[in-house]
């Protein structure tokens, strides 16, 4: 009795159908998964290629900046060294200069030492403020004495000779100081050396 009023309730619009899907329905389900499948293959495939566009795009980067620091030391360097030796031209070509003026001063002693005294004093003068100037700008003089030691690194041997009483490698004589600007030879000092062997 009871089927029988759910029957008669159920009108044959509102029936529940309880068939099978049919082959198109069925087909339409594995496609969705295997589209969806492939659109996150497609994602990931775009995410790892972004990744690696931007690992790339950062290593261009810190090469450009390594590379930008290293031409800024560059230029540092290249700046202080302009500062400290820029005027290395200048200053060799007053070394003649220098050079006359010492000369001026050892011939004092001469015939006219008396009557030139004013002029002498000048020398001095001039000279002592030509030293000022150099020391100021970071010239060193190099004045190697006879009996010392010849160092090939400073000095600059004109001849050699033996000399008695010296030992080999001895300077005997002193042509021209020498000079170092800042930490840089400008000119070696032109010494003799003596070749006597005991």
């Amino acid at each position: 009795m009871a089927e029988q009023k759910i029957a008669d309730l159920l009108s044959d619009d509102d029936t529940v159908d309880t068939a099978e899907p049919t082959e198109v329905e069925a087909d339409n389900h594995p496609d969705d998964a295997d589209a969806g499948k492939e659109a996150a293959a497609v994602e990931v495939d775009e995410v790892e290629s972004l990744a690696a566009e931007r690992d790339d795009f950062k290593d261009k980067f810190y090469r450009a900046l390594a590379e930008s620091e290293n031409i800024r030391k560059r230029a540092e360097k290249a700046r202080i060294e302009a500062e400290r030796y820029g005027s290395s031209r200048f200053i060799r070509d007053m070394l003649p200069v220098y050079d006359n003026l010492k000369r001026a001063l050892e011939a004092r002693e001469g015939e006219q030492g008396e009557a030139a005294t004013a002029l002498i004093e000048g020398v001095e003068l001039t000279l002592r403020e030509l030293l000022k100037v150099f020391e100021r700008h970071g010239l060193e003089v190099l004045s190697p004495k006879p009996g010392d030691t010849f160092d090939p690194k400073v000095h600059e041997a004109i001849f050699e000779a033996p000399v008695a009483d010296t030992k080999a490698g001895e300077i005997i004589e002193v042509s021209a100081e020498g000079f170092l600007l800042h930490d840089r030879l400008l000119r070696p000092a032109k010494v003799g050396v003596s070749t006597t062997t005991k």
